[in-house]
């Protein structure tokens, strides 16, 4: 009995087994339910957009050539100062002591050339006297002599005096600190009394022009000219737009990072855009024509971060699993750089069931 019963528990447990495996080959060939769309390419504006900070187009280090105690700092940090202007007075115990040199000096030249005068009527004596035979010839050699000595003596301390006076003209432009631009005092480094150091006195910007800096990828070295116009966002100016050209290209692409430094100029005429502040460049590469997806399109394989579209052949029936490189998001589409093409007609709903080569039911 026993073994009868096992016989029969085995031949339901096949004929169950058996019914499992037809019904998992019917539901392999059951196509699946999708929905499908046609997509098509458009002209689509290939723009870039790189973060910077902004900086002043000129930044001077204003500081003395020699280190000196601060007498007086005129400026303090936001005050716009023109060129030329005094910002800062610093000791003037030097330039006091190299004029004092310079009158010394002065001095010593007028009575030098007192004594060269006198000469010159001494030799003049001299010679009168050596040609009618009153005097040798050694001494009227020894008056010529004298004078001479006498003569590069005054050159020598005219020479030295022209040497004083550019000295103390130094001086007085190392006392006396001034701006080379129209610009923005952007740092202040000591306060009076202060004893000059590696630090400049006074930082100054010239902010009539500011510029960012941005490294753009060498995909587009081709695509960029000099004097071509990019849009400027601020963070401080939120729905505002700032016009900037390009102004410098370097002509080296970096061999790590495959970019090269771009710099952009923005006219600052009404002070508004400040060193610092964040800035956002829009740069415009012309257009070219890419195929635009919906949305519900794409596939994202899972870990690896990859983009896929299914395909739909109507000839066959079926599907292809195609990766794409995705561009922008437009709206409720994306840009697809490469993977499919104008008039292909891509799966937008049913996803799940699908895989690659897979037969499909088309619904509406």
């Amino acid at each position: 009995m026993n073994t009868k019963l096992m016989a029969l528990a085995m031949g339901a447990i096949m004929l169950a087994s058996c019914g499992e495996k037809k019904d998992d080959a019917t539901s392999e060939n059951q196509k699946v339910q999708v929905k499908i769309t046609q997509v098509h390419s458009e002209s689509i504006p290939q723009t870039e957009t790189y973060t910077a900070t902004v900086e002043s187009d000129v930044k001077n280090n204003i500081s003395p050539n020699a280190s000196l105690r601060i007498k007086n700092i005129l400026v303090e940090v936001g005050d716009y100062v023109k060129k030329g202007q005094v910002v800062a007075y610093l000791d003037e115990t030097a330039g006091n002591q190299t004029e004092m040199q310079v009158k010394m000096q002065e001095a010593n030249i007028k009575s030098a050339e007192a004594q060269l005068e006198n000469q010159r009527a001494e030799a003049r004596r001299m010679a009168e006297l050596y040609q009618a035979g009153g005097i040798s010839k050694s001494s009227y050699d020894a008056s010529e002599t004298q004078l001479k000595v006498l003569e590069m003596s005054v050159e020598a301390a005219k020479a030295q005096l022209r040497a004083l006076k550019a000295q103390a003209s130094q001086s007085v432009e190392n006392n006396r600190l001034v701006s080379p631009v129209n610009g923005v005092v952007t740092a202040r480094n000591y306060d009076n009394g202060d004893m000059t150091g590696a630090a400049p006195v006074v930082v100054i910007e010239e902010t009539s022009k500011v510029k960012l800096l941005i490294n753009v990828g060498e995909s587009h070295y081709k695509d960029l000219q000099v004097g071509e116009d990019v849009a400027v966002t601020l963070d401080a100016y939120e729905g505002e737009e700032f016009q900037g050209k390009v102004t410098v290209i370097t002509p080296a692409v970096n061999a790590t990072t495959h970019t090269f430094p771009v710099e952009v100029t923005i006219t600052n005429t009404d002070q508004k855009v400040r060193p610092g502040m964040f800035a956002r460049a829009t740069v415009n590469f012309g257009s070219q024509d890419h195929v635009l997806v919906p949305d519900e399109a794409l596939v994202k394989q899972m870990g690896a971060g990859d983009r896929y579209v299914y395909v739909y052949d109507a000839q066959k029936g079926t599907v292809s699993y195609n990766k794409v490189i995705v561009g922008k998001h437009m709206g409720k589409n994306y840009e697809i750089i490469s993977g499919i093409k104008h008039g292909d007609q891509v799966v937008i709903a049913g996803q799940a069931r699908l895989a690659d080569g897979r037969a499909v039911e088309v619904v509406k």
